[in-house]
């Protein structure tokens, strides 16, 4: 039961990073988002694989973890291609 609702903890955390990266993609900015907070996310999803591997406790929650962490690393991806268009959008106005 407890793996059940670490899956459901993960999902919920999980379910808003289509929406962000989605955000992302359309917006072509990286006025509003910060990558301190991704970093510190991405972070926590690390500790959370690392913490599965130590405690040999390896199931299919990881799946769940990785899936996460690849969102988030989508939307850092994002992130810095939004910075370089921000970049060059401010050259252009210079």
């Amino acid at each position: 039961m407890s793996e059940v609702l670490e899956v459901v903890m993960v999902l919920c955390f999980g379910a808003a990073w289509p929406a962000s990266i989605l955000k992302s993609y359309r917006a072509r900015t990286a006025k509003s988002k910060s990558l301190f907070f991704l970093c510190i996310i991405e972070v926590g999803y690390l500790c959370g694989i690392a913490s599965k591997f130590i405690g040999g406790n390896v199931n299919y929650v990881v799946f769940f973890y990785m899936l996460n962490f690849v969102m988030v690393s989508a939307d850092v991806v994002l992130f810095f291609r939004n910075s370089r268009l921000d970049a060059a959008a401010e050259k252009q106005h210079v």
